[in-house]
């Protein structure tokens, strides 16, 4: 019988691990389950300050802190402001992490790339008043050119600004994990984590290049590796099966990963809104073959009658990794070739459907039975059979 988020959330703290790693497909509820989680650690009555002295998290909600102000009228001065908040404040104002911010970034994306962060300063408002924006409120970024010119106030991409967001609290948590390292609490330099006990990182990863992903995760192993507080643990949930097997490896699960109290999941939800969290063993490709979890789950779907729109995409995943496995240039190459124009344009119809007309969860008995003509076809002994053999 399947569990709700809360249980799963409940779990989770209960847990004497050190570490958790989690596994799920986007769309399943990690981003909820971080925030059913926080709910779990904290009361009604805590305010940000309270909240942050037991656990800090990082989730969709800490992107949506930030939101750009393009000057459309002018089409110059384009910046990415902060909405008003206590963990930015906290992290720049409080803590001073301004250039650990600037460093970590420019490590990730480009050296010649570099956010500036306003300092206070006053405008006039419509009424001619004066009004101040705060320090730390807005932040610009600037690129160096080979020729030693600089180009002000440009617009970044939203994988760099993810990964800016991100920097902010990486900075934050390597600051955190250094401070309660030192033993005794009188020591510290600033005594606003010695009550924390939890740090819950929901994917990361979402726009990064393999190259810097695989950077990313490393640089989190090695934090949770030197945290030496008993009291601080970790819960990290991904989408990605690279960044999945690269903490898997970096964290040694294969030998902490134990039957009788494991440490790796896969989180999957059921038909009937509930939800499963089960433990994978073993070593990383072992505990974590998703394109074998693919197969499993569109397997089922067929076998239960439970066919949804999402299968094709999952669909079309499974032929695009069998097709770089086995060296085909394209995953449309292992298609039926009585009708490869016409599956290759079902397949790409319903997994990358954009009009919202087209938003329909189920789809027609046509369409099933087309995915599980392909799926049986891609399956079969040709192809998977010669997987085997490689």
């Amino acid at each position: 019988m399947g569990k709700k988020l809360k249980e799963i959330a409940q779990e989770l703290k209960d847990s004497s691990k050190k570490v958790q790693l989690i596994y799920a497909f986007n769309g399943v509820g990690k981003t909820r389950l971080s925030c059913i989680f926080k709910d779990l650690v904290t009361s009604e009555q805590d305010d940000d300050e309270k909240t942050r002295s037991k656990i800090i998290y990082y989730n969709a909600f800490t992107e949506d802190l930030f939101y750009w102000d393009n000057d459309l009228e002018e089409d110059t001065n384009r910046k990415l402001k902060i909405r008003p908040n206590g963990f930015t404040h906290w992290v720049l104002v409080d803590e001073g992490q301004e250039r650990n911010i600037i460093t970590n970034f420019q490590r990730y994306t480009n050296d010649k790339l570099t956010p500036i962060f306003n300092s206070e300063y006053t405008i006039k408002g419509e009424d001619g008043k004066d009004i101040k924006v705060p320090a730390y409120s807005e932040i610009t970024f600037s690129i160096e050119r080979g020729n030693n010119e600089k180009i002000n106030n440009i617009k970044i991409s939203k994988g760099e600004e993810s990964c800016l967001i991100w920097c902010i609290f990486y900075s934050l948590l390597k600051q955190v994990i250094e401070t309660l390292n030192i033993p005794e609490a009188e020591e510290r330099p600033v005594d606003g984590f010695n009550e924390l006990e939890y740090v819950f990182i929901d994917d990361p990863v979402s726009s990064l290049d393999e190259n810097h992903l695989i950077e990313l995760a490393v640089d989190i192993a090695e934090l949770i590796k030197s945290s030496q507080n008993e009291q601080l643990k970790f819960i990290i949930t991904t989408h990605n099966p690279l960044f999945y097997n690269v903490l898997h490896n970096e964290l040694n699960f294969k030998s902490k990963n134990k039957k009788n109290s494991p440490c790796a999941y896969m989180l999957d939800k059921n038909e009937d809104g509930t939800f499963e969290i089960d433990p994978k063993f073993g070593d990383s490709n072992t505990s974590f073959s998703y394109h074998l979890f693919l197969k499993q789950t569109i397997e089922e779907a067929i076998q239960t009658k439970s066919i949804q729109k999402y299968h094709f995409i999952l669909l079309r995943n499974l032929y695009e990794k069998t097709a770089s496995f086995l060296g085909y240039p394209e995953w449309s190459d292992l298609l039926p070739d009585d009708k490869l124009t016409y599956y290759n344009r079902i397949i790409q119809f319903t997994s990358h459907s954009t009009l919202s007309n087209e938003a329909i969860a189920a789809p027609t008995d046509p369409e099933k039975k087309t995915l599980e003509l392909l799926f049986n076809h891609l399956v079969g002994d040709r192809y998977w059979k010669e997987e085997q053999q490689q």
